[in-house]
């Protein structure tokens, strides 16, 4: 079942504070540290999902997570220090948050715009996952312990939809249950798939 609308544009706007503070507490030798994210620094990671959100608020969403865009969006902020791209992700957020108000129940509900195989509801949802799934790629890489919070919730119900786009009728487990988390990794291709699961990259 779909999360709220409230849930989810709250839960964005929260990740995106959560990444923000997690950039800033990166140092020029952590920025440089490969992630899991493959031919990424942890620098890299964080100009992806700052640029996709800088591009959201600036409307320029056609081809929205391709590798195209996501290679222009790292592109784009090369050199820049973490307390530069804190910055720019402050900046996102506030636009953001003036942004989120203006779609009503129909606007979420509607297609997504710039191609993506949902709602705009749904797009919003996987901004959400996309901030909270790619800190946990930069706490890894830097050896620091995953943090949940609200994330998870919205990094499930992503999943679950982009698993249910290709025919899977698996259960979904609960965000308090223990497999939430293996569930979420095995999925997006950072640990081992679980038996009847798909990689929704794949």
């Amino acid at each position: 079942m779909a999360l709220a609308r409230d849930v989810v544009a709250e839960g964005l706007l929260e990740e995106l504070d959560r990444f923000e503070d997690l950039v800033r507490s990166i140092d020029a030798d952590e920025w440089e540290r490969p992630s899991r994210c493959d031919g990424w620094t942890v620098g890299d990671v964080a100009r992806h999902v700052v640029g996709s959100m800088a591009d959201v608020v600036a409307g320029r969403v056609d081809g929205l997570g391709t590798p195209e865009a996501t290679a222009r969006e790292v592109a784009e902020r090369a050199g820049r220090s973490p307390a530069e791209l804190a910055d720019e992700c402050a900046e996102v957020r506030k636009a953001t948050a003036g942004m989120l108000p203006l779609f009503d129940d129909a606007a979420w509900a509607a297609p997504a715009p710039g191609g993506y195989e949902g709602s705009l509801g749904d797009g919003v949802e996987a901004l959400w996952y996309d901030a909270w799934l790619h800190a946990d790629d930069m706490r890894s890489a830097l050896g620091r312990p995953m943090e949940l919070g609200p994330g998870v919730a919205g990094a499930i119900s992503h999943v679950a939809f982009e698993l249910g786009k290709r025919g899977w009728k698996g259960d979904v487990p609960a965000v308090d249950d223990e497999r939430a988390i293996p569930f979420v990794l095995s999925a997006t291709g950072r640990a081992p798939l679980q038996d009847g699961l798909l990689d929704i990259y794949a």
